[in-house]
């Protein structure tokens, strides 16, 4: 498939130069920080209100960049296309545009977007930033799956938090309005050809005579293909499963949202078949056609439904400046704002503690044991290299150990979590980061390591989405925990052991790439992140 573009590395930055380049002068601005680091953000912006950040991968234009503006999106952080953020690029975002009243973080529910989004928010917070963090996830293709995506709906969020914040509300009520909004979308798309991304050989998975049903905006595979036929009949599929999933009674907003390619014309039959469709009884506010959040150059529509309130209704009916609602003004130069520095960060001095410091190298030591044992474990329900991933982050450590303020346990856990941050890489780097650094602002506030562990374990399953029985780590480390918290460290080896063996009997994995195997292929293998748990536990307990 044939694409416009320059050269595959640079597209996404200069698509961001065009959006400032034609929105209306003196209404966006980009930091100074491209292009490893993509941030648009209102050039008025004063920080006297709530900030509205969102973002994630490029390719779902005019999403997000394109709804900065007064009434909506505060920034808009840009990844590569289809690839989350960084955590960086999250994190500068947050100190661009946070004033006193903080800020409100808005994101889909992918693991890539929770995570480092996720991790951001720990970090600021950290720095003194009151942050709070809404995850959408209104996709109903696949009605048995543990954390649907977050698609089109998410337009709503944004406009109800943006309209929140530009009332003057505080934080908190931003943040609920969002989240229970979020919480009352559906939506289901449809295609017709699967996205091509520029620079990459496309191979159509669809016959000529095909579609998909349920397919999600990074070109995933739909839940089931259709035949191709008449926009009525897949209208009044649509309209079925929508229509199942909402309550009695009360009225709807109905977004029509075009993912990339369906033309103008096509669009408007489309919208005229949604309105004559029984869906539309339940139908107050029509957004759209338009394209929103598009996947590229998908042959497809969406269609979301947000359940309506006073509140809700006022904040849909309000007046925006963004990009994507505004006509295009004359051409002007970018709008260029210095980032701001990086907060300020004492990292705390080296110290020792002989009993820290004996704890810690034996349970790194241990795990690096385990690589192999660990590997090969990981290699029957995921890629293989967990014990690699795990032995890695623990070298780390160790080669630090002189650097660590170990008589400080809360510097000490804050230091472990950026260690294991950059070090281990891939998702169970970012979440053990999330978790030692979330430990160490709860045991700076309060003086209890089972408790401390505990709230690190809290934003750690909140960001990443596992919860017990879901073949996790957190099979082996929630029971250890609580046990700790009631018995000591005994009785937490035993209980993260326990934990760890019964990962051999869930056969159903709900989180990681194991959720991606065949039942047969998981039963009696333990999850090897279990098991670096619990030995990591047996380890404190012998020294204890």
């Amino acid at each position: 498939m044939k694409h416009f573009f320059n050269r595959k590395e640079s597209i996404v930055t200069e698509a961001l130069d065009g959006l400032l380049r034609t929105a209306p002068a003196g209404m966006l601005a980009r930091l100074d920080s491209y292009p490893d680091i993509k941030v648009v953000l209102r050039a008025d912006w004063d920080k006297s209100k709530v900030a509205v950040v969102s973002g994630g991968g490029a390719g779902h234009e005019p999403s997000h960049a394109g709804f900065v503006g007064k009434g909506m999106l505060t920034a808009a952080v840009s990844g590569e296309i289809f690839a989350s953020p960084s955590v960086d690029a999250v994190l500068t975002a947050i100190r661009a545009v946070t004033g006193p009243k903080g800020c409100l973080l808005i994101v889909k529910n992918y693991t890539g977007d929770r995570l480092n989004f996720g991790l951001a928010a720990e970090k600021a917070r950290t720095e003194g930033f009151d942050v709070e963090m809404v995850i959408v996830a209104d996709d109903i293709a696949l009605p048995d799956i543990a954390q649907p995506r977050g698609v089109a709906g998410t337009l709503f969020v944004h406009k109800i938090a943006g309209y929140q914040s530009e009332q003057g509300a505080d934080l908190r009520t931003v943040a609920e309005a969002a989240g229970a909004a979020a919480r009352d979308i559906v939506s289901l798309g449809v295609s017709l050809s699967s996205c091509s991304i520029p620079g990459q050989t496309h191979e159509e998975r669809l016959g000529a005579t095909e579609g998909e049903l349920g397919l999600g905006i990074h070109g995933e595979p739909g839940v089931e293909k259709i035949a191709l036929q008449q926009a009525a009949s897949i209208v009044a599929t649509m309209s079925e499963r929508l229509s199942a999933t909402l309550p009695a009674g009360g009225d709807f907003a109905l977004l029509i949202n075009n993912l990339g390619a369906v033309p103008p014309l096509e669009m408007a039959l489309i919208a005229n078949t949604v309105l004559a469709s029984p869906l539309q009884e339940r139908v107050k506010l029509v957004v759209g056609p338009a394209a929103m959040m598009t996947a590229l150059n998908m042959n497809g529509f969406s269609l979301s439904l947000l359940r309506l309130d006073p509140a809700r209704e006022a904040a849909l009916r309000a007046e925006v400046a963004p990009h994507a609602w505004v006509p295009a003004s004359s051409r002007h130069e970018p709008i260029v704002i210095s980032a701001p520095a990086a907060g300020v960060s004492v990292a705390a001095a080296a110290s020792r503690n002989a009993e820290v410091e004996r704890y810690l190298t034996a349970i790194c030591e241990n795990l690096i044991s385990l690589e192999a044992e660990l590997n090969r474990l990981d290699a029957k329900a995921g890629d293989g290299d967990t014990g690699s991933t795990v032995a890695t982050g623990a070298r780390s450590v160790l080669a630090r150990m002189s650097s660590l303020p170990l008589a400080d346990v809360p510097a000490a856990l804050a230091a472990i979590g950026g260690i294991l941050s950059t070090s281990m890489g891939g998702s169970s780097g970012v979440l053990l980061s999330i978790f030692f650094t979330s430990a160490s602002k709860a045991m700076a506030e309060k003086a209890d390591i089972a408790a401390a562990l505990a709230a690190g374990l809290d934003r750690m399953t909140f960001y990443g989405g596992a919860k017990t029985g879901d073949r996790t780590m957190v099979d082996a480390l929630q029971p250890a925990l609580e046990a700790l918290s009631r018995s000591g460290i005994k009785a937490a080896a035993a209980a993260a052991r326990s934990g760890a063996e019964a990962t051999k009997s869930l056969t159903k994995a709900r989180a990681g790439r194991a959720s991606y195997i065949a039942e047969r292929d998981l039963q009696g293998v333990a999850d090897p992140g279990a098991v670096a748990v619990a030995n990591a536990f047996e380890v404190a307990a012998t020294l204890g």
